[in-house]
């Protein structure tokens, strides 16, 4: 079997007979993390969403330019007065020069974002050698945008080759545009946003997506055991900032499978934690904005994010996961239950192989294992601590851990941040490992 490139695109289109959604049970739908920061149904009898189902809401589509006098600039715009300051630096990342293409998400007030950068060799001293453009939308919601990575693909090629010619884009605005709300322009950040979409559990066979929502398995795979410690701090709510040199749209995955970790689908769980949210790209614009977040997941290219410690709680550099927080260092040790959880996903995740390859079962993919996996694991984990919680003596013990798939010792300083930052309601009686 062939193991997709880390840089895999977006979306992949393979033949396949259509298939119909299967109906809805009494009470049961489509996963998604409600404001609260638990993963629930999207409501009794509802179906879960197909790609199709959802409609087109495209509020801008831009071209950005980089100037050798100006930098980088909005070249033009759909609709003209939208407000997309800032945009030009989000779509063209910080290094992008050194790369031929990329594709990039990012948050703009209360809109998400993708572009898609190229570089082309020119020969033109005015443009010292090199022309650069990215062509990009933004929509309410990141979930669709991926539908338009082939498009906009085409159209930045289309840009470079000739410019100024903006026919096909003005035509694509007019058929997909949709409108925000009155009041919900892309500055404004009063209004809820529901951050992490539906799991697309039923997708149609004719299209393969690895958009950021199908990513897991990559995303495992590059860290491998450490999966655990973002986990960790992911259901923890920090701030966790993801540092890379271009090309930054596998980063942008990563962003987005961090937040799918800390998914829960127990009602009550998470009602007063922040959400967490993926910002997806950032850069020193946005400095302003995340020293007010209290909870987030991005990534950049700029070094410089990394001397600024008020800013972040957890530094990803490459797969080296680190925090300069002193409470937080145990966090970032792989225990021996660590090590079980990840020699189980790996056990599944062959065994998902083998029935997909030998016994040509399609029905499951490895989007909904990496998802289910830790879903439950967290379900396991709140389960008990609710139990525990409820019942007279409200007494978690080295037992009580270890059911929950924890490292009585290991994981002591994550159970306690975990009960702190819930709520729980719980005494934490583990013995010290010198009695044990």
């Amino acid at each position: 079997m062939v193991e997709p490139a880390d840089e895999a695109p977006l979306l992949f289109w393979a033949e396949g007979p259509a298939v119909s959604l299967p109906q809805a049970e009494p009470e049961r739908g489509g996963w998604s993390l409600a404001p609260g920061g638990g993963a629930a149904w999207g409501g009794p009898g509802e179906l879960p969403r197909g790609p199709e189902a959802e409609a087109d809401q495209i509020v801008a589509v831009f071209v950005v330019t980089f100037d050798p006098r100006s930098g980088n600039m909005v070249e033009w715009c759909l609709p003209q007065d939208i407000d997309l300051e800032g945009v030009e630096f989000k779509s063209m990342a910080s290094g992008s020069h050194k790369v031929q293409s990329d594709f990039i998400y990012f948050r703009k007030g209360l809109c998400f974002g993708l572009a898609c950068f190229e570089n082309m060799p020119v020969e033109s001293e005015l443009e010292r050698g090199a022309r650069m453009k990215s062509v990009g939308i933004l929509s309410p919601s990141y979930t669709l945008l991926y539908r338009y990575m082939h498009f906009l693909e085409n159209q930045v090629r289309h840009q470079l080759e000739m410019p100024g010619h903006y026919s096909h884009l003005e035509a694509f605005y007019d058929d997909k545009k949709g409108v925000l709300p009155a009041g919900k322009g892309t500055s404004s950040s009063q209004p809820p946003v529901h951050w992490l979409p539906s799991i697309h559990r039923y997708m149609y066979p004719e299209m393969k997506i690895t958009h950021p929502a199908g990513c897991m398995s990559q995303f495992i795979k590059f860290f491998g055991e450490q999966i655990f410690i973002l986990w960790k701090f992911a259901l923890l709510r920090k701030r966790i900032l993801i540092f890379s040199p271009p090309p930054v749209g596998v980063v942008c995955y990563r962003v987005y499978c961090c937040c799918c970790l800390a998914n829960v689908s127990l009602p009550g769980i998470g009602g007063t934690v922040p959400e967490s949210k993926p910002f997806f790209y950032v850069n020193v614009a946005d400095i302003e904005m995340l020293e007010t977040e209290v909870s987030y997941v991005a990534c950049t290219t700029e070094k410089i994010f990394e001397e600024k410690r008020d800013l972040y709680d957890v530094y990803v550099d490459n797969q080296n996961v680190k925090t300069h927080h002193e409470h937080l260092q145990p966090l970032l040790k792989i225990n021996s239950a660590d090590k079980e959880k990840y020699q189980r996903l790996n056990d599944q995740r062959q065994m998902l192989m083998y029935s997909q390859e030998v016994e040509e079962d399609c029905s499951s993919c490895e989007e909904d294992l990496f998802i289910l996996f830790f879903m439950e694991q967290n379900n396991r984990i709140f389960q008990t601590l609710m139990e525990v919680s409820a019942s007279q003596d409200k007494t978690l013990t080295a037992d009580h851990a270890r059911g929950m798939g924890l490292d009585p010792q290991g994981d002591r300083s994550f159970l306690m941040d975990l009960l702190e930052v819930y709520g729980i309601d719980v005494m934490l009686v583990i013995d010290n490992p010198c009695c044990t």
